[in-house]
């Protein structure tokens, strides 16, 4: 189970609305070991696409290396569809390679009559995908 506080979702929500119709991307990091998400660092979508996403491979560089400093690790990484459901795509699999992280999809299209985005993670493993329950938190 994903356990995020209100705050961080909003933030995720309004990147993936505020980039739309591409697709946002950005990562959600945490303390070492801890599985909890904290600090929220919104990433440029490099490939400034509405159907892939693409981290800069420079930005990346340097928030690994700045979470290395800081003893975080990605503990959510998220990113937007903005034509489809929340779901992984085979890209999306494919790409998945932090096995500890939480994979989290808006997305931005009306796809299931719920209202314009739906939240959703889950686990990528082995290209093996799971869907998780998120619980918002008002705080940790």
């Amino acid at each position: 189970m994903l356990t995020i506080t209100q705050a961080l979702y909003d933030q995720i929500v309004a990147h993936a609305r505020e980039d739309h119709p591409d697709e946002a991307c950005g990562v959600v990091a945490g303390p070492v070991g801890e599985g909890r998400p904290e600090r929220f660092v919104p990433m440029l979508n490099a490939a400034r696409s509405p159907t892939f996403y693409e981290f800069d491979s420079q930005d990346l560089l340097k928030l690994y290396r700045e979470m290395d400093d800081r003893d975080e690790e990605p503990v959510v990484i998220y990113h937007s569809h903005t034509a489809t459901e929340a779901y992984p795509s085979r890209t999306d699999i494919t790409y998945a390679n932090e096995p500890g992280a939480h994979y989290v999809l808006v997305s931005t299209a009306d796809t299931d009559d719920a209202g314009d985005f739906q939240f959703r993670s889950f686990r990528i493993l082995d290209g093996e995908v799971t869907e998780e329950e998120v619980r918002v938190v008002d705080a940790y």
